[in-house]
């Protein structure tokens, strides 16, 4: 069946089938997930689906006066699915599940189509991190995450006054070394099927024939002042003047990179010509990777984060991200009041707020690159650990986030979800850091360079870009990967089937929006539609705010908070966020209804 805008009673009754079932079933069958640490309380039952409780549910978090309707279509496919911030990239995926490819070659295409068709996310000289399950039941996460270059010290980004510079945002020093080659190919090779210059054939063709400008491309600023300061104006700006949408925009030089490392694998890059042109870029502008940096760089398999809520199990990254420990360690909390409160009332922010605020203390002060900072995992995880920290929440008052020793991380991150006919799943979370990363263009590669630098704690104790205040856990190192809050996420239903393929962009957002999405869908029963658009939450420790979108709280329920001791704070939007749902008879995708996207399917 061909991708199919389906309307929201067709999508009600196909999502409650979907969420009967897994609410029926008992057990993980053989070739699943490990089943759960600890079994669920009463409290903490899987709650079946109701189509009456859903639409309540929606109806009280969205109020009046909220920029989305409850009830919106979602695009159904039967077999597979690939949603994300491009329809261009998204096509490019389902080309290759088309000819044969799995979720894996999907995934790897997606990737590199999003290096051409939306440059201020999409990357080929950033990082990012890869959720895989497959049929079989094997789950991977794969990191490749940018590294400091070996030159790299704790306070180069301090000016004479001991203050932060722009230099950790802007420029050549802003980059570490890029991982999302490296990523992208061990992907392939490991649980992939097709050779790389396939899987490519896309994005090839895209960066070398061009592609129609769409809105996608053309919000992201893409003839912004940044760019403006680097070699990419010749081409992002022409005339000095924005690419106009409808414009056939084509890219020789990145389609002779991208036809590089299809031809020799990631050599290519990290070795080769593109290796040279990148290194002579840095040392015109006073950057630091060298080609041993590029050499030396490798992506890490790490064990995933797999935890449970209410009978669901969450697949999701390790540090050197956070995501999947402050999300895990968040739920770990809320379970502890389960069944929640009313989604958009105040008693569901106030306990919402709490728990964010005790995992993002931790988040804060404990998490970093495992291969420098003592990760204490199996205490952030526990299910112990949460119920003392449950246990300081009082139901009616706010509390204070608690200062700590800093003597120990905006929203042009991308995440994309895929999903095949064979049941395999892969969540994708890849950036450049800021929107076109640190600004400066590649001469002949083609390609925009990182500012991911900005992501260690450059000053331990003052904020970064997204405002985050961190520790010298995530101090900078050479050869350290810098913290990170992606979090890409593959939910399984509690017969072990997959459920969900979600993950976000938007800095430290990124981890409470995944999270708000899956709550609403196992928690609230939301069908994924109006999951995606109902208003989201965020609270990150310091500030010591409690942020609502704009008209995502009734008057009413702002004063409460307020009365309850909390600061309240509103922002345009949080989190851009892509996500898959299985479905009786196939899966229905929705891409970001706060943006531009597209999930695409057949």
């Amino acid at each position: 069946m061909p991708t199919a805008r389906i309307s929201a009673r067709h999508l009600t009754i196909w999502t409650m089938a979907a969420l009967f079932v897994a609410a029926c079933s008992r057990g993980p069958q053989p070739g699943t997930a490990p089943a759960p640490s600890a079994a669920p309380s009463d409290a903490a039952a899987v709650r079946p689906f109701n189509p009456v409780h859903a639409r309540e549910a929606a109806r009280r978090s969205f109020p009046a006066g909220w920029r989305f309707d409850p009830g919106a279509d979602a695009t159904f496919a039967e077999k597979a699915m690939v949603v994300s911030v491009s329809k261009y990239a998204s096509e490019a995926g389902v080309e290759i599940l088309k000819a044969g490819g799995n979720a894996v070659d999907a995934a790897v295409a997606t990737g590199f189509a999003l290096a051409v068709t939306s440059p201020s996310n999409g990357n080929i000289g950033g990082g990012g991190f890869m959720t895989i399950r497959l049929a079989d039941g094997r789950s991977a996460t794969l990191d490749y995450r940018e590294m400091a270059p070996a030159a790299a010290t704790r306070d180069m980004y301090l000016g004479p006054d001991g203050k932060l510079t722009n230099k950790s945002t802007v420029g050549h020093l802003a980059s570490g070394v890029p991982g999302s080659v490296a990523g992208m190919v061990e992907a392939l090779s490991k649980y992939g099927t097709m050779p790389l210059a396939r899987v490519m054939e896309p994005a090839i063709r895209m960066a070398r024939d061009g592609f129609i400008a769409d809105s996608n491309f053309t919000r992201g600023g893409n003839c912004s002042r940044l760019i403006a300061q680097f070699e990419g104006k010749n081409l992002f700006c022409p005339g000095g003047m924005a690419v106009p949408v409808g414009a056939l925009f084509k890219q020789p030089d990145l389609a002779r990179t991208l036809g590089a490392i299809a031809a020799q694998g990631p050599r290519a890059f990290y070795e080769g010509w593109i290796a040279d042109s990148l290194v002579a870029e840095e040392k015109r502008g006073g950057g630091i990777i060298t080609r041993s940096d590029l050499k030396n760089y490798k992506p890490e398999w790490r064990n995933p984060v797999i935890g449970n809520y209410r009978g669901y199990t969450l697949i999701t990254m390790p540090p050197a991200s956070s995501g999947g420990v402050t999300m895990n360690q968040t739920l770990n909390i809320l379970e502890n009041f389960a069944p929640l409160p009313p989604a958009g009332s105040a008693a569901y922010a106030h306990v919402m707020a709490e728990a964010m605020r005790r995992s993002f203390t931790d988040r804060n002060t404990k998490l970093g690159d495992p291969a420098f900072v003592k990760v204490p995992m199996a205490e952030l995880t526990s299910k112990t650990y949460a119920r003392t920290l449950a246990a300081q929440i009082d139901r009616s008052r706010a509390s204070k986030t608690p200062a700590f020793n800093p003597g120990s991380e905006p929203e042009h991150t991308t995440h994309y979800s895929v999903v095949d006919a064979m049941g395999n799943a892969v969540g994708t979370t890849t950036t450049l850091n800021g929107g076109y990363g640190s600004g400066v263009w590649v001469r002949g590669g083609g390609f925009f360079m990182n500012n991911e630098m900005d992501d260690f704690a450059a000053a331990p104790g003052q904020p970064n870009m997204f405002g985050l205040v961190q520790g010298e856990v995530n101090a900078i190192q050479p050869g350290k990967r810098m913290l990170s809050a992606m979090s890409p996420t593959i939910v399984l239903d509690p017969a072990g089937k997959v459920l969900m393929v979600t993950g976000a962009a938007g800095g430290p957002t990124i981890i409470t929006a995944t999270m708000e999405v899956i709550l609403n869908v196992i928690e609230h029963g939301m069908t994924l539609a109006d999951a995606m658009r109902a208003p989201r939450l965020h609270h990150q420790a310091l500030p010591d705010q409690l942020d609502y979108e704009q008209r995502g709280l009734a008057a009413e329920v702002v004063d409460s908070l307020k009365a309850m001791g909390h600061t309240v704070g509103t922002r345009g939007s949080l989190a851009t966020v892509n996500s898959i749902l299985r479905i009786a008879g196939g899966w229905h995708g929705v891409s970001e209804p706060r943006a531009n996207g597209a999930a695409v399917g057949y």
